[in-house]
Parts: structure tokens; C-alpha cells; sequence
């Protein structure tokens, strides 16, 4: 019998033989650097003329890889091969596609540092933060594995005499999975491995910032004995191929993590239905957010800067989860203040694969850009107390950045910024908190630090948020124990990571005999 499901642990860095390990697998990956990646359709690699290449983030001269792009013709053709490969592949036993993801978690595991060490080089990420990621990607194919194999089980009906009945989930078919660039691995192996043990096959359209990484989790899964034309790597832009894929007649759905500009676009293409399309299109998007950490007037205020400081600045701010806002009670707000201000001062600012950096780059050069007019917009709306400027040259640096005095409706409180900025809003009381809380369009995740019982039972009912937190910082959701999605333009509250994700990737058949 199987193990119950247990999460990753987190390597401990400060353990020497952890350090020497990490080292020398940054060492053996930066050999690496540079090489050419193919698509794979089937079980062919196909390079082509069109080619994008893919840069460290921390050191803009140095190339991490070299991505064939493939195009409309090219994405045609995998989606015929994904189809085709669905045939068999879907029935295919459950409990036979979930050693699948078992295999792959196996293989993961043993090259748990390899795979973070192409996350520092690739995402930006550091040490702690491409650990996570990987620990994260594990994560998910142990508990879908398991989930697949729960669902697999008979189905409780009620009973009734002279019948037997049965409910079963059976699989979609054809998928597209356009995964995010921020969390390369994790999330795009959750994604992509939650339709396959599902029995569906799938097109994966990497994001472009991160294809390596993805390119490398293909060839694992081809060691951990995936068919060929189950998962079709599928690299390319989305302006090139995205409407494409979305609106192909042979797509059934589209599982997509990213911007809500362009999960609104999915959503709205997918809803058309096309010549010789069967079906309504199911779309699982999850779209970002606009977080929020509520500080009461009671709470403990050290706890309360270090869940900000923790939330808002972890891989620069990069997260949908991460806390762009500090809502603060008027009564505590100064000292909230110069308490997050006084830990932003000690973190340390560089490049990701060095072992003592807190806050490495931002992903690229346009989010760097962007970044940087909305601190110039921060300065209109509010005053920076700290940060505000760049790092080193080399790389994408942009210094952890907080902003005090920001009005509840200021740009930088209301749109999202994706990088190391955090406005500070004062309120009056705990229901002033609350509705700045909920002012935006977004409904991703939150957090309320306060000691009052009241209190925080107010915000369990009024903080309209997908994932709640009381007393601890509103990033780092964990597989199976915080099931991960938000409510309005944060996307359709997936619930990655719970029990209730496979159900989307599946449709229920039920089937009754007269006995």
C-alpha cells in the first residue's frame, strides 16, 4: 500500500554538506549552459530556423539555452499527435498513469538540486526560492498520483433496489497548458501532470522567459517512461501560436497561469465555439492578484514585519501571491513601518546564484521596465521610504522598494506591479482595513495579523480572498495542505494542489443496470 502523501522537506542551507551539494550542482549546470533545445511532437525532436534565446536574468550576457519556436503549422501538428496519442493513453489504467508521475517524482528527487540549480540560472531564483520550487514540483506529482488513484476508486451513490449504478471520471482529451514563467517548474509540472494522470494528452506552450527549464522536465519525463505524444513540447510565442492553440477545434481545454490580460483573452477565445468543435471549452485559469496584509491594532508587530517583509519581497516580489499592500491601523501604522523598513535594509540584494542572496533579479529586461514607472508612479502617490533605485548593472536589480501614504485607490494599490513594491495604507479600523482589503479587482490570497478572536472571525467571512492566512505571511502555499486559487480577475479558484483539482481535467459518466 502506498504512503499517505507528505510534503517535500525544504533543504536546510545552513548545513555544509547541503552548501557544498548546491554548489556543485550550479557547477555542473552552468557547464551545460548554452546548449540547443528542440520541440518534441510525438516522438519527434524537431529544431527549427525560428529560435529564441533564453539569458540569465542575474548576468544578461550569459545564455542558458537556445529554444526552437515553433509555429501555426507546427502547433497543427501536435495537437493531431496529442489526439492521437489520447486514444490509448486514456485507457490506459489510472493507477498505471499515476507510477508515471511516482517515476517522475523519483527521478526529481534525485536531481532535486540540478533542477533548482537550472531555476537560479534561468528564473532568477534563489537558493531558498529554487528549492522551494522544486520541492513544490515533487509535491504535485506525488499528490496527483494519489488523488488519480482516489478517484479511480468506486464512487459513493445512494443506493436504491433493483439497480446498479456507478459514476466514473473519465478524461477530457486534448489540452493546452501555458504555465508562467515565475514558478518554471513547480507549476508548470502541476499543471501539466495533474491532465496527463488524468488521462488526457497535452500540448505544453512553455513560457518563453523559462523554456529550458520545461524542456529539461520533458526529457525527464521521457526517462520516466511517458509515451511519446502524451505531452508534446511546444515552445514558441504567443502571438505566434497562442490564439492558435486556444481556438484549434481538437482543443478540449486550456489550463493557463499568468497576466489577466491575457487569461481574459483565453477565456474569451475558448468561449467561441469553432467549425466541427463538439464541446464547450473548459478553461482553468489562474490570473494574479493584488494581496493585501491586514495589520490590526493589537497584533505582534514583529510578527507582523516579518510576514510583510517575507510576503512582499521573496523572489522580488514575483508572485501572484506575494504582498503588494500593507493595510495598517493608523494606531500602529509608523511602527510597522520602520519595523518592515529596518529587515528590508538587511536583505541582500544579488545575483541569484550566490549563496547569501535574499532578493536576486526580475525576470527581464520589460518587466524591469515596468517595474521601474511604477516606482516613479509611487513617488506621485505616496512617499518611498526605502528602495527605489537599481542594482547592478549586469543583471536585472531592482532594489526592494516600500512606499508609505499610499491612498486606497493610488495606481500602485490597485494595479498589479509584479516586483519587489509595496504601498502602505493607512486605516482608520478594522472594517476600513477590510474594505481596502477587498477594493480591488483581484481576489488571490490575503493575511490578517491581529490577537482578537472577533476580529479575525470577521475577516474568515468578509475577506473575499481564495486563500486566507491568519498571523503568518500570504505566500507559500503548500501542496494538499493550502489548495491554491482566487476568486474574481484572479482566475476560476482552481484550487490547485487540493482535492478537488483533478476534477477539472475530467468529466463524470455515470452508468446504471437494470438488474
Amino acid at each position: 500500500m502506498r504512503v499517505p502523501f507528505r510534503n517535500e522537506p525544504f533543504t536546510d542551507f545552513s548545513v555544509t554538506d547541503h552548501i557544498q551539494d548546491f554548489q556543485e550542482a550550479l557547477r555542473k549546470v552552468e557547464s551545460e549552459l548554452g546548449r540547443e533545445y528542440m520541440l518534441k511532437i510525438g516522438p519527434d525532436r524537431i529544431e527549427t530556423v525560428t529560435k529564441r534565446k533564453s539569458i540569465n536574468p542575474s548576468q544578461v550576457n550569459q545564455l542558458v539555452g537556445v529554444v526552437s519556436q515553433a509555429d501555426t503549422a507546427l502547433a497543427h501538428t501536435a495537437i493531431l499527435a496529442a489526439s492521437a496519442a489520447f486514444e490509448h493513453w486514456k485507457r490506459v489504467p489510472p493507477a498505471a498513469r499515476a507510477k508515471v508521475l511516482y517515476k517522475a517524482a523519483a527521478l526529481l528527487r534525485r536531481r532535486k538540486h540540478e533542477f533548482s540549480a537550472w531555476l537560479v540560472f534561468e528564473a532568477g531564483k534563489s537558493w531558498v526560492e529554487a528549492d522551494a520550487d522544486t520541492a513544490e514540483a515533487i509535491d504535485f506529482l506525488e499528490f496527483y498520483g494519489r488523488e488519480m488513484e482516489r478517484l479511480a476508486e468506486p464512487q459513493p451513490l445512494v443506493s436504491i433496489t433493483g439497480e446498479d449504478n456507478e459514476l466514473v471520471y473519465i478524461p477530457l482529451g486534448v489540452g493546452i497548458i501555458i504555465p508562467p514563467w515565475n514558478f518554471p517548474l513547480a507549476i508548470m509540472a502541476g499543471m501539466t501532470m495533474a491532465a496527463v494522470v488524468a488521462g488526457n494528452a497535452v500540448v505544453l506552450k512553455p513560457a518563453s522567459a523559462t523554456s529550458v527549464v520545461a524542456a529539461k522536465f520533458v526529457e525527464l519525463l521521457d526517462e520516466a517512461g511517458l509515451p511519446d505524444g502524451v505531452v508534446n513540447f511546444l515552445p514558441g510565442a504567443g502571438t505566434e501560436i497562442g490564439d492558435f492553440l486556444v481556438e484549434h477545434p481538437l482543443t478540449r481545454f486550456v489550463c493557463f497561469t499568468g497576466s489577466r490580460e491575457i487569461g481574459l483573452r483565453i477565456y474569451e477565445k475558448a468561449s467561441l465555439a469553432q467549425p466541427d468543435q463538439k464541446w464547450l471549452k473548459r478553461v482553468i485559469a489562474e490570473m494574479g492578484g493584488k494581496d493585501t496584509i491586514i495589520v490590526d491594532e493589537d497584533a505582534d508587530l514583529d510578527l507582523a514585519a516579518d510576514a510583510i517583509t517575507a510576503s512582499a519581497f521573496g523572489y522580488a516580489g514575483q508572485k501572484c501571491s506575494a504582498c503588494s499592500r500593507a493595510v495598517v491601523h493608523e494606531l500602529v501604522y509608523d511602527e510597522v513601518i520602520e519595523k518592515v523598513v529596518e529587515r528590508t535594509m538587511k536583505l541582500r540584494l544579488g545575483k541569484a546564484h550566490e549563496e547569501h542572496t535574499d532578493v536576486g533579479p526580475v525576470i527581464d529586461e520589460r518587466a524591469y521596465i515596468s517595474i521601474l514607472k511604477y516606482i516613479e508612479v509611487g513617488r506621485g502617490e505616496g512617499v518611498i521610504v526605502h528602495g527605489g533605485k537599481t542594482g547592478d548593472s549586469s543583471g536585472y536589480f531592482i532594489e526592494p522598494t516600500i512606499v508609505k501614504d499610499v491612498e486606497p485607490y493610488a495606481r500602485v494599490a490597485q494595479e498589479e506591479i509584479f516586483g519587489p513594491v509595496l504601498a502602505f495604507i493607512k486605516a482608520a479600523n478594522f472594517d476600513a482595513a477590510l474594505d481596502i482589503a477587498n477594493n480591488t479587482e483581484y481576489g488571490l490570497t490575503g493575511a490578517v495579523i491581529s490577537r482578537n478572536r472577533l476580529r479575525l472571525e470577521q475577516a474568515r467571512e468578509q475577506f473575499h480572498v481564495g486563500n486566507l492566512y491568519f498571523n503568518r505571511k500570504c505566500t507559500g502555499a503548500l501542496v494538499g495542505v493550502h489548495p491554491f486559487g482566487g476568486f474574481n480577475m484572479s482566475g476560476t479558484d482552481s484550487k490547485a494542489g487540493g482535492r478537488d483539482y483533478l476534477l477539472l481535467f475530467t468529466q463524470a459518466k455515470v452508468v446504471s443496470e437494470r438488474l
